[in-house]
């Protein structure tokens, strides 16, 4: 499985054609506790940086982009009832959607770790 991260904090954790999506351990961290999250609903196409989902904490509400186009296939049902989840365990059971995605290419322009370690310092 690799994973790949944008400028604005999302993860996507790719496995085959398919990818998890979520938000950074970072981005939580800025957002604070976090109390709603809006998921997108199954079966959504989405766009490269389209918005995918909203996460409200207690600062601010924060949009969630797709980092990939593709069409979204499942979605974490766990969030709305326990968003803290995502401060939790963001890259692993505070996961927000999972996605078909429809062109492999766009991964490429995504940051690898290092790349991400060095874009939040």
């Amino acid at each position: 499985m690799t994973t790949r991260f944008t400028e604005d904090h999302e993860y996507i954790a790719v496995d085959g054609g398919a990818g998890t999506v979520g938000i950074t351990n970072y981005a939580q961290e800025q957002l604070g506790d976090i109390v709603f999250v809006e998921l997108p609903a199954v079966g959504k196409v989405l766009k490269k940086g389209d918005e995918a989902a909203v996460v409200e904490s207690v600062k601010a509400a924060s949009e969630i982009y797709a980092p990939v186009s593709g069409t979204v296939t499942e979605v974490n049902a766990a969030l709305s009832g326990e968003p803290g989840l995502i401060n939790q365990d963001p890259a692993g059971a505070g996961w927000m959607f999972k996605i078909s995605i429809s062109d492999a290419g766009e991964l490429d322009t995504l940051m690898d770790e290092a790349g991400y370690e060095a874009h939040i310092k």
